[in-house]
């Protein structure tokens, strides 16, 4: 018997999450563009790639930094009341922010520490927020909350930016950070409006140290599957995280100023919520989930190779909608694996480990990418990005025969 579409919006914790996340995620979105665009302002024109590849590495250190430690805690306190206060703090952060831009600030350096902060704040928000999922739903709903999950992303993606955009042009970035700081407020009132929060299962720790930390590294690399498609997301979005170098795009090589970035900024989100939308359905449909997965990584890295060669609007638009369309099938098919692969008790460490390739291969992509375009332009920094990803793709492919061979059942 076939799962409704949107069986998981049924139970009334889960959905306050859900909703809450809409609103939270845009603005967080938001922000993120906004940054980009107030760095790219901030520094002179021929230090403008590598500050804006800088912003990639004080995001990406926290995270390194905390993914294993945060993921115990994750494992050993209450998920509810951690993002509470992980979620208190980064509407702190983005307060100070939007203060610190209206009072006329300057120096790129503030933005660098108060988005490496916020950084270390979703370091232990991230593994609370996903292993507190399988706590709102039962197992059989499960695939179709982890769907739900990547479309409120998805779709506070696309709206996030353009919004970004639009404000940015019509009132100042400043007011870009006040949303994002307001935003957080949607979660934190649905996290305390839940009632009757399924406790995680029994854990093999009860403390939080390197014993326990080790103890998730360990069931992360002992398990092909888990471990291959980590990899897999780290390589390919390493070398084709062209996003920090959009400000460059539209202001120099398509000349389409700030409305036109947040069009192209919300382009991958575009094609991401249309595939995940049809991921919702398509997921218990699709046999060979290997096969797809590899596909997937692989039309994302040609898109990016197209998106490098475009010099009109429209096809650049469609590049990068592409891009995050494939991206989407990979990761809604990567987070079902995981997510019921993994015990509830490891479920925080295992999200800390992932953090790292998630998150890590993004972040340290779009320092590669500052580099490589710095010193030989951004027309060859997207365009080798994207051959990168495709050669990362084959050989994680040739390596792992278990990953092309992997099946639904």
């Amino acid at each position: 018997m076939s799962v409704p579409a949107f069986s998981a919006l049924r139970h009334r914790n889960f959905r306050l999450l859900w909703t809450g996340q809409l609103i939270s995620v845009s603005g967080t979105m938001m922000q993120t563009a906004a940054i980009l665009w107030h760095v790219s302002l901030l520094v002179s024109p021929e230090r403008k790639a590598l500050a804006l590849g800088l912003v990639g590495l004080v995001r990406v250190v926290p995270i390194v930094a905390f993914s294993l430690f945060s993921g115990v805690v994750a494992d050993v306190l209450d998920r509810r009341r951690l993002m509470l206060i992980t979620q208190s703090a980064m509407a702190l952060l983005a307060g100070i922010l939007a203060w610190l831009t209206f009072r006329g600030l300057s120096s790129v350096w503030p933005v660098y520490v108060l988005a490496a902060l916020a950084s270390a704040a979703s370091a232990f928000d991230a593994p609370a927020r996903q292993s507190l999922i399988p706590n709102l739903v039962p197992r059989e709903d499960l695939p179709n909350a982890l769907s739900l999950n990547t479309i409120v992303f998805q779709a506070a993606s696309v709206t996030g930016p353009s919004l970004a955009g639009l404000m940015i042009g019509a009132a100042g970035v400043g007011w870009a950070y006040t949303f994002n700081a307001l935003s957080f407020l949607a979660v934190i009132v649905g996290l305390l409006l839940m009632r009757d929060v399924r406790p995680a299962s029994s854990t093999s720790t009860s403390d939080i140290s390197l014993k326990a930390a080790m103890e998730g590294l360990r069931f992360v690399f002992a398990a092909p599957m888990i471990r291959s498609t980590m990899l897999l997301d780290f390589f390919a979005t390493f070398f084709s995280s062209a996003t920090a170098l959009l400000p460059i795009f539209a202001q120099d090589v398509l000349k389409v100023g700030a409305d036109g970035y947040g069009v192209l900024y919300a382009a991958p989100s575009v094609g991401a919520l249309v595939a995940s939308l049809a991921m919702v359905r398509a997921v218990d449909t699709i046999e060979r989930r290997g096969q797809t997965l590899l596909w997937s990584v692989a039309a994302y890295g040609a898109a990016t190779v197209v998106f490098g060669l475009s010099r009109d609007f429209w096809l650049t638009f469609a590049c990068l909608a592409a891009a995050g369309a494939a991206d989407t099938v990979s990761m809604v098919l990567r987070n079902i694996v995981r997510q019921l692969e993994t015990p509830d008790h490891l479920r925080g460490r295992m999200v800390g480990v992932n953090m790292v390739f998630f998150m890590g291969g993004p972040q340290l992509g779009e320092l590669e990418a500052g580099l490589v375009a710095n010193w030989w332009g951004p027309v060859a920094s997207v365009v080798s990005g994207g051959i990168g990803s495709l050669v990362a793709t084959g050989w994680i492919a040739g390596a792992t025969p278990a990953l092309r061979r992997y099946r639904r059942h």
